[in-house]
């Protein structure tokens, strides 16, 4: 088979990977799999052409794994749990990071000169597997079914106020965004109750349920003003509006066309059954609509 048509995938939690690996396979691609341990599902064993289990510290021994299939472009998808990664006891050292990994990532965690941003660890990253000819493109490259079309998911529109509360944390947002803390922000009545930094999502929505018991909340998560659609994607499944509906949330506003939406149908269905509102905006509209307030 010729190199062209081989694809790497490197593989985090949730069924992202699961989706990507499908499309790569619809595509007349051999995918040649690392599913990183305690992260990727085992089903992608079912998918792909080849599938191994491996430590997210084993940089060389990935590297080696892609140049031995003769890989030379690859793709990630899926979440990484950074802060189980790197602030439990022990930290990065108890992934028994090899020699590559400790080369390349010298700067982050033994001398301290430079950030552990997921934008610098990433862009990282990418530059040592390009230093061996593997080059990284965007999952939603082969995959742009994924991404969030404009409009309403589930027939309801926003309020005026849920509108304006979507202005309010679309610009808080997007201002995170800018320096590489978060994307998530949940809001009520134009005031900031929770904002997403390491711990995630879900953990965010959570924090909103806790700090406003009375529930009612708006939600929204964007990309990146200077989003690399390779990697760190924002992304939205079941488990997101689950989480929302348990902590008393009744609004999700996502960017539309630079959101993954995973497993949409089931996403709808259960927004529409829990009588959300959850929709997909642009930047222009959020500033048209916020001209017109």
């Amino acid at each position: 088979m010729s190199t062209a048509r081989r694809m790497g995938l490197i593989a985090g939690w949730g069924n992202f990977p699961l989706e990507v690996a499908r499309a790569l396979k619809r595509q007349g691609y051999a995918v040649y799999c690392l599913g990183i341990r305690d992260h990727a599902d085992p089903a992608l064993a079912e998918i792909c052409d080849d599938f191994r289990l491996a430590g997210i510290a084993r940089l060389g021994s990935h590297i080696r794994y892609f140049r031995r299939n003769r890989v030379h472009m690859a793709t990630m998808a899926g979440k990484i749990f950074k802060a189980k990664m790197l602030f439990r006891r022990g930290g990065w050292i108890r992934h028994l990071p090899d020699w590559r990994c400790c080369r390349a990532f010298y700067p982050h965690f033994l001398t301290g000169s430079t950030d552990r941003k997921d934008d610098t660890l990433l862009t990282t990253l990418v530059n040592t597997y390009a230093e061996d000819g593997i080059i990284f493109a965007p999952a939603t490259d082969f995959a742009p079914e994924l991404l969030v079309k404009c409009g309403s998911l589930t027939g309801r529109k926003p309020t005026k106020a849920q509108m304006k509360d979507i202005q309010f944390g679309w610009k808080l947002a997007k201002d995170l965004g800018r320096v590489d803390v978060g994307q998530t922000v949940a809001v009520k009545g134009r005031a900031a109750i929770a904002v997403e930094a390491v711990e995630g999502t879900d953990e965010c929505i959570r924090r909103a349920g806790t700090l406003c018991p009375q529930g009612g909340f708006t939600v929204v998560k964007v990309a990146k003003p200077q989003q690399d659609m390779r990697f760190d994607v924002p992304t939205i499944g079941l488990g997101t509006v689950s989480t929302l509906v348990e902590a008393g949330g009744r609004v999700l506003a996502v960017e539309a066309a630079k959101t993954i939406i995973v497993d949409e149908r089931q996403v709808r269905a259960f927004a529409q059954r829990h009588r959300l509102v959850l929709v997909a905006v642009t930047q222009s509209e959020v500033a048209c609509q916020d001209r017109a307030a």
